[in-house]
């Protein structure tokens, strides 16, 4: 069972992407009603352009009421997805691969980080210059590059 409309947010590129990947499961548009919404070339609201598989794009007035219902839907989608970035993103910051490196605490995770810029410069980095970091000796720096290097 499909919904009456799906509703994508974007503009030609995404509706062709959705009917793409719709058509790998063997769903075509006629199975389900399908609109784009996408702010038009100024990127201002009210000037927004929908699109529909096979016919021409249209635009609502900009006084109309369901216009403003769909624009805050779409800001609303835009707000959840943000937000949802963000955390996975301050998660991803959180945990790091320095945090499974025994020596390797919170203010030398830190001093590493802040030194390589990530976790994978980190990784990259040969012991002279994991050594150069303040606090990492040569026993922590080697057992460091062996993280990232055994095997």
């Amino acid at each position: 069972n499909w919904p009456d409309l799906v509703l994508i947010d974007g503009g030609l590129g995404q509706l062709n992407a959705v009917i793409e990947a719709l058509a790998e499961i063997g769903v075509t548009p006629e199975d389900v009603n399908l609109v784009s919404i996408a702010k038009g070339v100024d990127r201002n609201a009210g000037r927004e352009q929908f699109f529909r598989p096979g016919r021409a794009p249209f635009k609502l007035p900009e006084t109309a009421p369901v216009l403003y219902y769909l624009q805050r839907l779409r800001d609303e989608a835009h707000r959840w997805a943000i937000g949802a970035h963000r955390a996975k993103r301050s998660a991803a910051i959180k945990s790091s691969p320095l945090d499974e490196i025994e020596g390797v605490g919170p203010a030398r995770k830190k001093a590493l980080l802040h030194h390589f810029g990530s976790a994978k410069g980190v990784s990259r980095a040969k012991v002279a210059d994991l050594m150069a970091v303040e606090g990492v000796s040569e026993a922590l720096a080697e057992r460091i590059w062996g993280h990232f290097n055994s095997g």
